[in-house]
């Protein structure tokens, strides 16, 4: 494991693919190249792109890795499409719109489902994050499923989140709501070419007009169109303006001692999450429990606080 993570570190890309393959299958070597990588993570700049279906989160990321690449800045993508709750399986689509950058050494595109898992990511995202970061990518963009007003994961793993409109998909009552809308720190208006898109700009600004400044940061609007290729330089601009500003400002180290935080939560979370699951199997020492809870002589609000302290003690 040592070995696979010390490639992963001189840049081997069929090691990156190994180990994210790792950690999607939570296999738990995982665990020990996580570690080993671990200190050379926190140099990239995460970028979340996120919004409705079909708004063209796809092929703006393969826009805006291109202006990217311009600079010479090595990129990597990690779409996330949503998994069947029948199969299990995903169609992992995403990248066949980005097939200009699939002999690139400078892009790494990996392509994720969710599993069943809620938020409009994976689960292994965040160390999927990790080890494109300490591969060398410079610029990571998550592309997250198409999602609506309630999946806002993608705030606890970005550095800058881009929410993606459509003219048409929606009148201005949208704009006004709670939830998606409020994490933006960039708002995109793809398919510009088509009608409506400044009404929806004015809609947004006059939502801004009314909502209290987040650090002293105004989150722009930006009409993008793919198809045209307008607007994406400005977006990257734009990106690029944000992360200067929450440096300067000392929101950068806010919001990555936040989502530190967060992970160590979700890290713990999730292993509880096991050990219970663990102990509440019928063969397990917690049987006689379940049988007072069956036979009504202990009630589940008792019987779980007694698993709990068994579980931490």
């Amino acid at each position: 494991m040592q070995q696979l993570a010390a490639k992963v570190l001189q840049g081997d890309r069929r090691s990156v693919a190994r180990v994210i393959t790792l950690v999607e299958n939570e296999d738990p070597a995982r665990q020990e190249i996580l570690r080993d990588l671990f200190p050379y993570t926190g140099q990239a700049f995460v970028i979340g792109i996120t919004g409705s279906p079909g708004a063209g989160k796809s092929s703006l990321v393969d826009e805006l890795t291109k202006s990217i690449r311009q600079e010479n800045l090595t990129v990597g993508i990690i779409a996330v499409d949503p998994s069947s709750p029948f199969s299990g399986g995903a169609l992992l689509g995403d990248r066949i719109r980005m097939q200009e950058h699939a002999l690139d050494r400078g892009v790494f595109i990996r392509s994720m489902g969710t599993r069943g898992n809620l938020g409009g990511l994976a689960r292994a995202t965040k160390d999927v994050v990790k080890v494109l970061d300490a591969y060398g990518c410079q610029v990571i963009i998550i592309e997250t499923v198409g999602v609506g007003q309630s999946e806002l994961d993608i705030m606890n793993y970005a550095d800058s989140t881009v929410v993606v409109l459509t003219p048409g998909a929606g009148d201005h009552i949208q704009t006004i709501k709670a939830g998606i809308m409020e994490i933006a720190d960039i708002f995109v208006i793809n398919k510009c070419d088509l009608g409506g898109a400044e009404k929806i700009k004015i809609d947004i600004e006059g939502m801004l007009d009314l909502s209290p400044l987040l650090n002293g940061w105004r989150p722009p609007v930006v009409l993008t169109s793919t198809l045209q290729g307008t607007g994406i330089d400005q977006l990257w601009q734009e990106l690029q303006r944000h992360r200067r500003e929450c440096q300067i400002s000392d929101k950068w180290r806010q919001k990555q001692h936040q989502r530190m935080q967060q992970e160590l939560v979700d890290i713990v979370q999730q292993s509880l999450h096991q050990k219970i699951i663990a102990t509440v199997q019928e063969n397990s020492p917690a049987a006689p429990l379940l049988e007072q809870v069956f036979s009504r002589q202990l009630d589940p609000y008792t019987a779980a606080d007694l698993l709990l302290r068994n579980i931490l003690h």
